[in-house]
């Protein structure tokens, strides 16, 4: 097993950075105001070989690099990377630095990183909106015993129902993903009206603080944060996203720059083939994954909730259904605007029985 130590970000232009950040607030307001650029049909995620310069990429010897944030998380790049299955390969992860959540999936689309693990609906988002992307392999599910998130309220805010929180405040990762929808939709079938909820972007591993100090009066956590909540004797679980939907809206995958993929789709391989291992991996082993995330976090481990994974990271179509009709509904985007296909590929995932064409 061996760990690679991160190197430094590339520098970039300030007028890049600049505009990269205008890019990344887009997305952090909501699904419908990401602000991408169209890109020309050409220049569209497939199989052929792209016009233009060729991507930018770094290189280590000769093995290609894949830029990839390095985030304080579970995450199945960093335990590939640590059990060794990009060992063999010709490719390896080049951490970039820590990247705030709602930055990851425009920085994709940019291609200022490669690789970048968020929910479906962001992706299928940034699509609409023009973004060059695509997801390649799935990643986490929610099992009725290791949900996606959690949903937590101080013992003795008095919330116990959906309708409780009308008038207050909830606090999730980011809008246009997961907690925002699935909750929304949840609300609304429980009789809500969540215009009266206050939602603040909290960043999961304060969110737990956030509540007990009352910033907010409900915490939406993803895992791992949200074992350290379960144990917090302030604190009381209410639902998990199992709880809401049957996990159908878990799946968190793993999306790629079309460039990147024309460009170096087996590279790509690569990096599914290593995180389908992994993610086999920590359904296998699910304490030995939890214990090397402990050490990634720095958390106790008995406060490291665990993550189920797709078995063998094979994308299918009813999670990313799902979020088309309900970024349909919420008016985020015209209907008929993206297809599934236009979402994802099963080309690169040996262990896809049927690949899907781009």
């Amino acid at each position: 097993m061996r760990i690679h130590t991160p190197p430094q970000s590339p520098t970039e232009p300030q007028e890049r950075r600049r505009a990269l950040k205008t890019l990344a607030s887009l997305i952090a307001v909501g699904a419908g105001g990401i602000g991408l650029a169209a890109c020309s049909r050409e220049e569209r995620v497939g199989t052929g070989a792209a016009p233009g310069a060729p991507a930018v990429i770094s290189k280590a010897g000769d093995k290609v690099a894949f830029k990839y944030p390095d985030n304080p998380s579970f995450d199945l790049i960093y335990l590939a990377d640590q059990l060794g299955y990009f060992e063999g390969t010709g490719t390896r992860p080049q951490y970039v630095g820590k990247i705030a959540a709602p930055q990851i999936i425009p920085l994709v689309g940019t291609g200022e990183i490669d690789f970048g693990s968020r929910m479906v609906p962001l992706v299928i988002s940034a699509i609409a909106s023009g973004a060059d992307l695509k997801v390649v392999a799935a990643g986490g599910k929610t099992l009725e015993e290791a949900p996606h998130m959690k949903y937590f309220v101080r013992k003795d805010s008095g919330i116990r129902t959906p309708k409780d929180l009308e008038g207050k405040t909830v606090g999730f990762n980011s809008f246009g993903a997961c907690a925002e929808f699935v909750t929304k939709k949840y609300l609304r079938e429980k009789g809500v009206d969540v215009t009266k909820i206050n939602f603040l972007v909290v960043p999961d591993e304060q969110a737990e603080q956030s509540l007990v100090t009352g910033n907010t009066d409900l915490a939406i956590i993803h895992a791992p944060f949200s074992g350290r909540a379960d144990r917090a004797d302030q604190l009381v679980r209410l639902w998990s996203d199992y709880d809401l939907d049957g996990g159908l809206g878990g799946m968190a995958p793993y999306s790629a720059h079309g460039k990147f993929i024309r460009e170096h789709p087996q590279a790509v391989r690569d990096v599914v083939v290593a995180l389908a291992k992994a993610g086999n991996w920590v359904n296998a082993n699910p304490e030995e994954a939890r214990k090397l995330v402990s050490k990634r976090i720095n958390m106790a481990i008995e406060n490291v909730d665990r993550y189920a994974y797709v078995q063998d990271l094979v994308v299918t179509e009813p999670p990313i259904q799902y979020y088309i009709d309900i970024l349909q509904s919420e008016g985020k985007i015209a209907p008929g605007k993206v297809a599934i296909k236009d979402v994802y590929t099963n080309e690169f995932n040996p262990f896809a029985a049927t690949p899907a064409k781009t």
